[in-house]
């Protein structure tokens, strides 16, 4: 494997945190090329989610990843397996493109069965997550709690706004890196930097396109 084609994804900008950013697996994904002495042939960054089973139609970066490397014939690296999917049968249906993945952390070796039994164990992990969460909730209403709170929405109102706010400011950092690089690779203004961002296919905190002013208040938020 002398090149290869990089795929990148993140769902939102909290992701950054998580070790899951766009820079975190880039980085990962270069150690992976360095180890292997193999060269990233080009790069496909997607900000989306990978749940639902229309998710291939809703990533047309990884669409495009997929279209490059089966006529390039070169696999498609990965830093983890969910930036894929955590879904079995998505993954089975990348497999069927008959174009060969490579997860980083897994290393080179890992071979397609392994894939599947990895994907199996994410897939029942987060139901499993999801069934105790169902069950608890269960409980506690059976119990006459009352889920929810209805009435200090001033409060929760509040709490909502600093979520969001903290959203905002989480997905800032994770893309000023990729700013930064747009604007050393010659973008000299806002307009330039959006338009190189659209043409890249990343989608905004809110997923829709990027403007000079979405571009301005997410620099004026990572400063």
């Amino acid at each position: 494997m002398d090149k290869f084609i990089s795929y990148i994804r993140v769902s939102t900008g909290k992701q950054g945190k998580s070790g899951l950013g766009i820079e975190a697996q880039r980085a990962a994904i270069a150690s992976f090329a360095a180890a292997q002495g193999a060269q990233v042939a080009a790069e496909y960054v997607e900000v989306e989610t990978g749940k639902g089973v229309d998710a291939l139609d809703r990533r047309p970066k990884l669409s495009a990843a997929l279209g490059q490397a089966r006529k390039s014939k070169m696999p498609v690296v990965v830093a983890k397996l969910c930036r894929l999917s955590r879904d079995v049968a998505f993954i089975s249906g990348l497999m069927a493109n008959r174009v060969p993945f490579i997860v980083a952390e897994l290393g080179a070796d890992a071979d397609p069965f392994m894939l599947h039994v990895y994907a199996a164990l994410a897939e029942k992990e987060r139901n499993l997550i999801a069934d105790r969460t169902r069950a608890a909730l269960a409980e506690k209403k059976k119990q006459g709690v009352k889920l929810g709170n209805s009435v200090n929405l001033a409060e929760a109102g509040a709490k909502g706004a600093e979520v969001q706010r903290a959203g905002a400011d989480a997905y800032a950092a994770n893309i000023l890196p990729v700013i930064r690089q747009i604007q050393n690779s010659g973008a000299g203004t806002l307009r330039a930097v959006a338009d190189a961002l659209n043409a890249r296919g990343i989608q905004t905190a809110r997923g829709g396109q990027w403007h000079a002013a979405t571009v301005r208040n997410v620099l004026a938020r990572a400063t």
